[in-house]
């Protein structure tokens, strides 16, 4: 049978056309340092997620607090994604 877009593929024929194996592989680096700082006077205060903070959120959401005077916060998100 054919259709506009021509006679379907067999399953040998569509075998050959796949794609096979695949090796992924992530890293993420970070180094970093903080040194020589002052901090005098400072406040602090309490670091608060509301409920409805991730309302209507799409994506991935990623949150990173800090409450303290000089600090170095890192952050690294890898995300594979493999639709099938």
């Amino acid at each position: 049978r054919t259709t506009a877009l021509g006679a379907p593929l067999t399953q040998d024929q569509l075998g050959a056309l796949r794609g096979g194996t695949e090796t992924v592989s992530n890293e993420a680096g970070l180094s970093a340092v903080v040194g020589g700082n002052a901090a005098t006077h400072v406040s602090t205060g309490a670091n608060i997620i509301d409920g409805a903070a991730f309302a209507n959120a799409s994506g991935i959401p990623i949150v990173i607090q800090n409450s303290g005077a000089n600090v170095l916060i890192q952050n690294a998100t890898i995300v594979n994604l493999q639709l099938k």
